[in-house]
């Protein structure tokens, strides 16, 4: 019984004083911890950087796109302008164009009963009838304009 306790104390001895191979177990494992940790560290900041990236990159492409929503927005109202104008154009241009057919209406009307030959030559020339009364306002100019006929949208 001597031997065990004597292995007893010796163990108990042994625990107080780490051996030499329990101290480079422990350096072995301080040095694989402070590897994992200093691995750690630059994994985070490789994510860290990775997600700077990412931001500055999301940040250009909204600048990129609210630059073009500004060009698009720019080309919608110039070319909403331009058809307010062309519409304004338009109507000015029908309203001449009814204008000149009623004229040409008269015209017609007046060639027409020149035509018939019914008193058109009397001994002074042309007689006052309604017809040529009408070449008074034939020979008006036409008057539609674009500022008469703007619509407001």
């Amino acid at each position: 019984m001597a031997s065990s306790s004597g292995n007893s104390n010796s163990s108990a001895s042994g625990s107080m004083v780490p051996s030499g191979s329990e101290e480079d177990l422990h350096q072995l494992v301080d040095q694989r911890k402070r590897k994992r940790m200093e691995s750690n560290r630059e994994s985070a900041r490789r994510s860290r950087m990775r997600k700077q990236k990412l931001l500055d990159d999301l940040t250009a492409q909204v600048t990129h796109l609210a630059k073009d929503n500004n060009q698009i927005l720019t080309s919608i109202t110039f070319t909403t302008q331009h058809y307010f104008n062309m519409e304004a154009e338009n109507s000015v241009l029908r309203a001449q164009l009814m204008e000149l057919s009623q004229r040409l209406d008269s015209l017609n009307d007046i060639l027409h009963f020149l035509n018939i030959g019914d008193g058109v030559y009397g001994s002074e020339g042309f007689e006052t009838s309604d017809p040529f009364n009408m070449i008074h306002h034939l020979n008006q100019p036409i008057m539609a304009s674009s500022a008469d006929m703007m619509f407001e949208y």
